[in-house]
């Protein structure tokens, strides 16, 4: 049996790296278009990062509010127990953290969890 990709399989990597890489870059009407079109809203990488994770940590608010919108998981964890809320609390992108927020993330998952990792920060403000 041969290990390496069909063509097709090739073409589908290509399109779940390059969907990757536009959540990095907050390039939110391309990343709205791909999901639009079939890529899955809370596809991973390597790490178990989703899309939305991507696009919080690299503090993309209109990216993270376009997956949101097509119900991307605001509360998934990655493989290190960590939310796109903390990844975005650590960060100080105060935007994010709103638009998160806004559709439903919770302060207190993952480890260390939103809510900890503010109030270490000198930020307890965020969640009250």
């Amino acid at each position: 049996m041969d290990d390496e990709p069909t063509a097709t399989e090739e073409q589908l990597i290509a399109i779940a790296q390059g969907a990757l890489e536009l959540a990095r870059e907050g390039d939110d009407v391309r990343l709205a278009a791909n999901v639009d079109a079939g890529v899955p809203v809370d596809l991973t990488d390597a790490d178990g990062n989703t899309l939305l994770m991507l696009a919080a940590s690299h503090g993309h608010a209109a990216a993270v509010r376009e997956l949101a919108v097509r119900g991307a998981d605001v509360n998934r964890l990655n493989d290190r127990d960590q939310t796109p809320l903390t990844g975005a609390v650590t960060k100080g992108e105060s935007d994010v953290v709103a638009v998160l927020v806004e559709y439903g993330a919770d302060p207190d998952l993952g480890t260390p969890s939103a809510r900890d990792s503010a109030a270490k920060l000198g930020r307890p403000e965020l969640f009250g």
